[in-house]
This record gives C-alpha cells, sequence and structure tokens, in this order.
C-alpha cells in the first residue's frame, strides 16, 4: 500500500493503492475492489459505483460532499490530473492517474477535489463512493474549476513548487 510516490506529502485520508496486472497470453486480469483491502477501505463501506467518460483536457471541478463520503478513483483509460485541496490549510495534492498504471486514489469527501482529462484521448474512470447519490438533496457544494481563491500554499508537500502562492490553473503543464 503507497499513500504517495517517494517524497510525496500527502493529505490526511488520502491513498493511492497500485493495481496488480496478471497477464498472460490472452491479456490480463486484475482485482479492483476487494472489502478486505483494509490498508485502504478501512471501515468504508462503498454503497455507489459510477462510470465517467471525459473528453480530452475537460476539467471535471471542484466540489466537496457535506455527508462524509468517500470516492475512490480508478482511470480504466487515458490519464487524468487529480486535484485534492484542503481549505483549512490551503495545500493541495496533484495526483496523475492513468489506465496504463492502474491504481484506486482514495478522496475524503471533505476536501475540494476534482479532475482533468489529460492527453489526447478521453478518459474513462469508474469511481465508487460510500453515499449513494441523491438527486433531490445532492451531498455537494460547487465552486468554479478556475475559482481564483483557491491558491495553495504547498504542493504536493512542497513550498518550493512555481505553482505556490497563485489561483491553482489546471493547466499548468506539471513539467514546468
Amino acid at each position: 500500500m503507497l499513500t504517495g510516490k517517494q517524497g510525496i506529502k500527502m493529505l490526511n485520508g488520502i491513498k493511492v493503492k497500485p493495481i496488480v496486472r496478471l497477464l498472460d497470453e490472452r491479456g490480463f486480469f486484475c482485482e479492483v475492489m476487494r472489502t478486505d483491502w483494509k490498508d485502504l477501505f478501512e471501515e468504508d463501506k462503498i454503497e455507489q459505483g459510477n462510470h465517467s467518460f471525459t473528453y480530452p483536457n475537460i476539467i471535471r471541478a471542484w466540489h466537496k460532499h457535506l455527508k462524509g463520503q468517500v470516492d475512490y478513483f480508478l482511470a480504466l483509460k487515458g490519464s487524468i490530473k487529480i486535484g485534492v485541496f484542503d481549505e483549512k490549510t490551503n495545500e493541495l495534492n496533484e495526483i496523475v492517474s492513468s489506465g496504463l498504471n492502474l491504481q484506486i486514489v482514495r478522496v475524503p469527501g471533505h476536501y475540494w477535489h476534482g479532475f482533468k482529462a489529460l492527453g489526447d484521448e478521453p478518459a474513462m474512470l469508474i469511481y465508487f463512493t460510500t453515499n449513494l447519490y441523491d438527486p433531490t438533496n445532492p451531498d455537494e457544494e460547487r465552486r468554479p474549476w478556475n475559482d481564483p481563491t483557491l491558491i495553495p500554499k504547498s504542493i504536493n508537500g512542497k513550498k518550493d513548487d512555481a505553482r505556490v502562492g497563485k489561483p491553482w490553473d489546471w493547466n499548468y503543464p506539471i513539467h514546468k
């Protein structure tokens, strides 16, 4: 179980679990969710599974959950950049997840979170939630994807990142 790449400080409750692929001449098989993965799920109980298809460069952000929901993201195809922001500490985690490197990312819903589809192909992901969605009483608070008031003081635990102290820019190339 990993909680982040080497040297990356993750927000409390954020977890990243690599998925093991079993390859043979037919393709591969992998388990994507097991209730005995206590290192990932802790005491969470999955209530709903969803499938999302997102065109390249589309940003689906920001929102948070008000009733204790936890989300589990698994990119199946393409790549996504997941952003998670703690408004109490102004810390931000940025996690790139891809169908080429399967992993489940656990995001406690009290953090502002969202994602951007990277690259030139659509991103497909499934995500699991610990609460059922109620369209008559949605468990969400939203803010615009380009909200100028979302200004991180650190990104993945680093205060010297060039993006620190500026409004979060989903389109800023991570490699700069």
